[in-house]
């Protein structure tokens, strides 16, 4: 068989979802093996991003095109999540100044391979291991740049968001994302809060939604979230909020 056949090449191309990675292991199961493709390589036909990946020659990648190749050629289980699904939702809206950060979400022990985390991607990737909600819950396919990607829903998300506050997000920012969200669907979030394994996060949440006067506060069972006992400072020196036990930003607490 002559190794450079170009009839399996274009093959492979047919099937190649432009502006993604291909790994070598999707390469495998269209016949090109590992010396194959190095032929490929070698022949200007396909350019390597790392080991045992590779792109289109001249083709740009976005971190979408290559999200994508993992979810759906290595089934890895890391999504989209906090204010990047949101955006999704809302547009510009919740787009930060002074640079784009990309939040992604995984289980703990899931992590992105080499060449996604090295790629020179224009924005900056974060990857967050967590236990915050079980997977798949509140996670659907949402097209972003042009792919269809595993998302965050909104209820998702914004619990996601609180959970990278303050460290990552400021508070008062994560406050005022929540408050446009007006549409949040009362059943997911009470499961989603129920299962949240962070009380700070269900709090920050009970408290916002409150202040913000959300119509799936007054939709909540409240009595059915665990909140845990004692006070947690987010604020040193800030004020506090006894209902929920939360020592805040003082702009937060002036919309009490």
């Amino acid at each position: 068989m002559d190794t450079k056949s170009p009839q399996k090449l274009k093959t492979v191309l047919e099937d190649w979802t432009p502006q993604t990675v291909a790994t070598q292991a999707w390469l495998r199961q269209r016949g090109v093996s590992h010396d194959l493709s190095r032929v490929y390589v070698k022949n200007g036909w396909l350019t390597r991003v790392g080991h045992g990946t590779f792109k289109r020659p001249k083709e740009a990648l976005a971190w979408q095109g290559g999200l994508h190749s993992l979810q759906n050629q290595l089934a890895l289980q890391v999504h989209v999540g906090a204010l990047t699904a949101l955006a999704a939702e809302g547009g510009a809206h919740y787009v930060r100044p002074g640079g784009e950060t990309v939040f992604l979400f995984s289980a703990t022990g899931v992590t992105l391979p080499k060449w996604f985390r090295e790629y020179p991607w224009p924005e900056r990737i974060s990857l967050t291991q967590t236990k915050l909600l079980p997977a798949g819950l509140g996670v659907r396919e949402t097209t972003l740049g042009g792919f269809a990607l595993m998302t965050s829903a909104p209820e998702r998300a914004i619990l996601e968001a609180l959970h990278l506050a303050p460290q990552e997000i400021d508070l008062v920012e994560a406050f005022q994302v929540l408050e446009g969200l007006r549409t949040l669907r009362p059943l997911l979030m009470q499961s989603l809060l129920e299962v949240c394994t962070s009380i700070k996060v269900k709090r920050l949440f009970l408290f916002m939604a409150e202040r913000a006067a959300l119509p799936v506060a007054a939709r909540l069972d409240q009595n059915s979230i665990t909140l845990g006992s004692g006070d947690r400072t987010l604020t040193p020196g800030g004020a506090y909020v006894a209902k929920f036990g939360l020592i805040v930003p003082q702009e937060l607490a002036q919309h009490e």
